[in-house]
């Protein structure tokens, strides 16, 4: 998989750099990945999760999420966002995730 928008994850390990080992080795097999659908995703990360056009994966043991548009066919990943659980919960970042 291609995966588009590191500068997000940067970003994010700039802030929080305890996410930076566990958002590495998700990018290092995420970009190895040849994944068709979210059960195939399912079957490396069982805890990600489909939301409308986004996938959730769970980050450094539940204290991360990000949140990725899969283009399946294209075998591209956009990285939309990282966030704390807090973050998360407030759920803003759905709005990106609408079809």
């Amino acid at each position: 998989m291609n995966i588009i928008g590191l500068k997000v994850v940067n970003g994010f390990v700039k802030l929080h750099p305890d996410a930076e080992s566990s958002l590495n080795a998700w990018l290092k097999i995420a970009s190895k990945a040849t994944w068709k659908n979210i059960v195939e995703v399912k079957q490396t990360y069982p805890h990600a999760d489909a939301v409308d056009t986004c996938t959730v994966f769970n980050v450094r043991g539940n204290h991360y999420r990000l949140i990725v548009i899969i283009d399946y066919r294209a075998q591209i990943i956009f990285i939309r966002n990282v966030l704390t659980h807090a973050e998360y919960e407030k759920e803003k970042w759905k709005k990106d995730c609408r079809r």
